[in-house]
């Protein structure tokens, strides 16, 4: 676009687009989608109980087949929501599909075990001859933490 200043000399304006506001808004949604999108995958949340001295071979158990068991008392396989006899069908099935497969517990800690027991006992009739539970890490506070001395 062209106009005649009062000097008569013809002067452009220069139209082009600042980006850089649009450049900053793109990144800050980069981050705050790369830091949403892990917490999108996560199971279902149970608070595991807690021992001293857990398995280190925690890659032996990345194939094995999960079963959650929430507080409410609902059961999950793969994320898929079942009640007790749905889930042991479930079980049945990919048992049969995969007679090697391992088969792992996360149960709440809050559950009372009667219901903890019945998945046991019912898992060994499908044929999983046991089963590994999940549990969280307790850590030791052998070491009273030193403090100066007021003197």
């Amino acid at each position: 676009m062209a106009f005649t200043a009062a000097n008569g000399r013809t002067q452009s304006s220069i139209s082009d687009i600042n980006v850089t506001p649009l450049v900053d808004v793109v990144l800050v949604l980069l981050i705050i989608f790369m830091v949403v999108a892990p917490r999108l995958e996560q199971d279902v949340q149970v608070n595991l109980p807690g021992v001293f001295n857990t398995d280190p071979d925690v890659d032996a158990l990345a194939s094995a087949l999960k079963v959650t068991v929430a507080h409410s008392g609902e059961y999950f396989i793969d994320n898929q929501r079942y009640d007790l006899d749905g889930a042991i069908e479930q079980l049945g099935a990919a048992h049969a599909a995969d007679p090697l497969r391992r088969l792992v517990l996360r149960a709440d800690e809050d559950l009372p075990y009667g219901d903890v027991r019945e998945l046991f006992a019912r898992a060994q009739k499908v044929g999983f001859p046991g089963m590994a539970l999940l549990v969280g890490e307790l850590h030791r506070h052998d070491q009273p933490t030193s403090h100066p001395s007021a003197g």
